[in-house]
């Protein structure tokens, strides 16, 4: 699992009133949206931020470069096994208006079984990273006082960057500043659309999304499961 992601409305109180309709949603108040990916021990590995409050998250996810790398098949890899089941790309936890496709595992509603809703009580590091997130800064808790969009995105950003600082400080994660580059390919350019179809392709798979949440129930029930008491 790479992390949780999900979207967050910043309520901009002095924005300009011919953008009303574009910033004006489901709030109903003037907002910008923050969509990210946060990992268990509340470290934002992706922030987008900046889109009109009016769109939903899934018109954020088409608009933000998280899939990008994937799409082109520059990701890193990343092999595992879920109940049996090889893999080779991550995954992350998201809510219902997600599509369904090879890297999201979505929100099962109403969850009956024990091991459904023991997968379903993993998919809290977003908000649980985002109330930490207000708490230190009190700036992104109360609505935005800026005219400046511009300005309104470096802060949200800054109070990220801090954040992500303060969370290494305090568990002493050691990142790896570069990736190890692969191997450069001579005939990179001319196998790029042909990647990228089957990129695309695969990753907007309902039966790879399908499969793979029921590979990750059972492989949690199956590591977990049996030794709590319900």
């Amino acid at each position: 699992m790479l992390g949780s992601v999900d979207c967050r409305h910043w309520v901009w109180k002095n924005f300009l009133c011919a953008w009303a309709g574009q910033y004006k949603g489901k709030e109903k108040a003037p907002t910008s949206i923050l969509e990210a990916v946060v990992s268990q021990d509340l470290w934002f590995w992706h922030a987008f931020f900046g889109i009109p409050g009016s769109h939903n998250d899934l018109n954020v996810l088409n608009r933000s470069p998280l899939f990008s790398q994937i799409s082109t098949g520059n990701a890193p890899p990343c092999r595992y096994t879920g109940n049996g089941s090889n893999y080779e790309m991550g995954y992350y936890l998201s809510d219902g208006i997600y599509p369904d496709c090879a890297t999201l595992v979505k929100t099962i509603s109403q969850p009956q079984r024990a091991k459904r809703q023991m997968q379903e009580s993993a998919r809290k590091d977003f908000e649980r990273a985002f109330g930490v997130l207000q708490l230190i800064f009190s700036i992104i808790k109360s609505p935005a006082r800026i005219w400046c969009e511009k300005k309104i995105n470096n802060i949200m950003q800054s109070c990220i960057i801090l954040h992500n600082m303060i969370v290494e400080d305090e568990t002493g994660l050691e990142l790896e500043e570069f990736l190890p580059e692969g191997e450069i390919r001579r005939n990179f350019y001319n196998e790029v659309f042909a990647n990228y179809v089957n990129c695309l392709k695969h990753l907007q798979s309902s039966t790879a999304h399908q499969a793979l949440k029921l590979d990750l129930i059972e492989h949690l029930w199956a590591q977990k499961g049996e030794s709590l008491n319900f």
